[in-house]
This record gives C-alpha cells, sequence and structure tokens, in this order.
C-alpha cells in the first residue's frame, strides 16, 4: 500500500506545468515551491520536488543548490512515485517504465535538458519503478495490455 503522502504528490506533482505556478521554467522546483507556500505536508512538497529522477534535471538546468534547498523525500515513497509517474502516459494511458521513458525521449529533442535528463537517469528510473513494484508485491506481469489498453482475455 503507498501512503496518503505518495498518493497526494502523484495527484499534484506535475502542479508546477501550471502557468500560474510556473516561474523558473523546472516543474518540480516551481510545483513544490508553490505547495509549500500553500501549507502542503514537507513530505508532499518533497516528494514533488524530488519526483522522477527531478535531480538529474536540476542539473542540466542549474538547479541543484535551489532544489536541495527542499525537503528531501522518504526514498520508498520516492519510488513508489517514480512508478506511478512511469505507468501513465501524458494523456492518461496506461504504458510500461520502459515505453513511458521511450515516449519522453521521443517528446523531447535531444538537446532539451528534460532528453538530457532522462537519457542520464534512465537506469536509476527503472531500478526506482522495479524497487516500488518488488515493495508493493506487484508481479513484473503487467494486467493489461498496455499496447492496446484493454483488459486481456
Amino acid at each position: 500500500m503507498v501512503s496518503a503522502e505518495v498518493l497526494a504528490a502523484a495527484w499534484l506533482h506535475d502542479v508546477g506545468y501550471a502557468p500560474s505556478v510556473a516561474r523558473t521554467g523546472f516543474h518540480p522546483l516551481d510545483g513544490a515551491r508553490f505547495l509549500q507556500g500553500q501549507g502542503i505536508s514537507s513530505g508532499v512538497v518533497a516528494l514533488v520536488a524530488h519526483h522522477t529522477g527531478a535531480g538529474y534535471e536540476a542539473a542540466e538546468r542549474g538547479f541543484v543548490d535551489e532544489l536541495g534547498g527542499l525537503p528531501a523525500p522518504n526514498s520508498d515513497d520516492l519510488d513508489s512515485l517514480t512508478l506511478l509517474d512511469l505507468v501513465v502516459g501524458p494523456n492518461g494511458e496506461l504504458t510500461t517504465p520502459e515505453r513511458r521513458i521511450e515516449e519522453i525521449l521521443t517528446r523531447y529533442d535531444a538537446e532539451d535538458p528534460v532528453h538530457r535528463a532522462v537519457t542520464r537517469s534512465r537506469a536509476s528510473l527503472l531500478a526506482s519503478a522495479h524497487r516500488a513494484r518488488a515493495r508493493l508485491g506487484l508481479s513484473d506481469e503487467w494486467p493489461l495490455d498496455v499496447a492496446e489498453g484493454v483488459p486481456e482475455p
């Protein structure tokens, strides 16, 4: 079972993309700062700030110090959030972590900081998703045919 903080962060992790929230153009940092200002728990703020390899992208964008100034997440919770982020595509479709990473790399040009960060963090992201699946007792077999998005017969 995932914690309430993971569930909240799963809903809120991309809030930094909202035009009214975006300040730096680095959505994990913008979202975490916004949530912090709203009095959201430090655990949720930490997960939003550090979700899905954000440290790699912070290095690409020059925001390592700013990201480091935010709370650090619980590693098990961060793994769970990473898994959740990597099994849902940008339009809400189910996918696998491997396919999700490929989708991100296809969507962003090779010179984009997101592309560079995901390329560098790929092994770490996949390991994080694997740890979460194992800790949560989830099979490595996907319950849906994610290529078609329909249950298997």
